[in-house]
């Protein structure tokens, strides 16, 4: 286990810096295939009432985030490392966890990544998701093709942002209506709120941005104003991102189009852009899908792993040969499933969204009770206050949403 780390002043440069890649890290981790096809799957069922289901979703994500990202600061560590210093054993649980719902999370990528192939040239879906695995295990041993993919993502995540509020506007969704149930629901649907949590900041996803600071060695109670703006900033992001992708598949719904959730080819993101955009806005969301879809497999895989450390070290080839297989395992399970790639997509968030309350209980425990793990620093009790609510939430919505959860598989 390793010690406690001194506090770190960070330098204006190196914070900035810092605090940018774990929001890019934490934005582009959620917004992946299964954000996008569990916003439009949802949307279609609920329509203007899944608005509401949204905001309790950025509520709950904000909590987690800030508490996951300034505890983690405060202490030093991973948070498997926090968990066993915490409560003896709790980091073991919390990696098997979390490398499990990785898995879930990266069988459901490569399910998206076949979509996206789906989309852009009309290629099987099963063949799509095998093709891409391998073309994700060639990108991750190769430093190089790495770093171009991450430079074409910016711009792919750029021409995401600038088509979604395209489609938002063209498909003249009912505004005022989406307003009205954001806070006045006709229907309170815990599956949906479970699996969009789940899907944003579930699994590792809560884990990445956290652990990208310590990275980049921005820990102690010095930084702890800019990593709540950091953590803020990027809860924002997936916010604002999360509502107007509601917004453009309400207007296509709202207008009478039926999207299919259930087929072997069901992609109803893809569908509503097409229904929008027609024959070229399929086209080109399918290509922004795949890129999604590509590095979201890389990403859990890789950070997925990196939880394994606790149970025994391991050196970069180890590490790297893990990942690998990792991706391998991922690929043959989605390969020996009939369940429809979307709905395993939606699968994915809601899983990770049932074993979030277990880490996040982990987290409030050493906020209240192990202050000698924050260095003395007694941790905030408004803050604390919160994450016990949203502790209680997530634990009552996961009990009353697991079973409609688990009927995605036989989708």
């Amino acid at each position: 286990m390793s010690e406690l780390s001194p506090p770190v002043t960070a330098s204006g440069a190196t914070l900035r810096g810092g605090l940018i890649a774990a929001i890019f890290l934490m934005a582009t981790s959620a917004i992946g295939p299964g954000f996008i096809t569990q916003t439009a799957t949802f949307t279609a069922r609920l329509g203007s009432a899944f608005a509401f289901a949204i905001l309790a979703s950025i509520l709950i994500d904000f909590v987690v985030q800030m508490n996951v990202w300034r505890i983690t600061a405060l202490t030093g560590r991973r948070a498997s490392e926090t968990a066993n210093a915490a409560i003896p054993g709790a980091g073991y649980l919390l990696s098997v966890l979390v490398i499990f719902g990785g898995l879930v999370f990266n069988v459901g990528n490569i399910a998206g990544s076949g979509l996206g192939l789906n989309a852009m040239i009309g290629l099987d879906p099963k063949i799509g998701g095998a093709l891409s695995a391998l073309l994700a295990i060639g990108i991750f041993l190769s430093h190089r093709a790495g770093l171009l993919l991450d430079r074409i993502i910016v711009v792919l995540g750029i021409l995401m942002i600038a088509m979604t509020v395209f489609v938002a506007i063209v498909s003249n969704p009912p505004v005022g209506e989406a307003l009205r149930q954001t806070v006045l629901p006709s229907t309170v649907d815990f599956a949906a709120i479970t699996t969009i949590v789940g899907g944003t900041v579930g699994g590792y996803i809560t884990y990445a941005g956290a652990h990208r600071l310590l990275d980049k060695g921005l820990t102690g109670a010095a930084n702890l104003p800019a990593i709540t703006r950091g953590a803020l900033s990027g809860i924002a992001v997936t916010g604002v991102m999360r509502f107007v992708l509601f917004l453009a598949i309400l207007g296509v719904t709202a207008s009478g189009v039926t999207l299919d959730l259930a087929s072997q080819t069901a992609n109803p993101a893809a569908q509503a852009f097409q229904a929008a955009a027609g024959q070229w806005g399929l086209r080109v969301f399918g290509i922004i899908f795949w890129a999604a879809a590509i590095t979201s497999v890389i990403g859990a895989a890789y950070t997925s792993v990196s939880f394994m450390t606790v149970f025994r070290p391991m050196d970069d080839r180890a590490r790297n040969v893990a990942t690998v297989i990792f991706i391998a395992v991922s690929l043959a399970i989605y390969l020996a499933l009939g369940t429809a790639p979307a709905a395993l997509l939606v699968f994915a968030g809601g899983f990770n969204g049932l074993i979030l309350p277990i880490g996040l209980t982990i987290f409030t425990w050493i906020g209240f009770a192990r202050s000698d793990l924050m260095g003395g620093y007694r941790y905030s009790r408004p803050l604390l206050a919160l994450s016990v609510i949203v502790c209680a939430l997530t634990w009552y919505m996961g009990l009353k949403s697991v079973s409609t959860i688990f009927a995605f598989l036989s989708a």
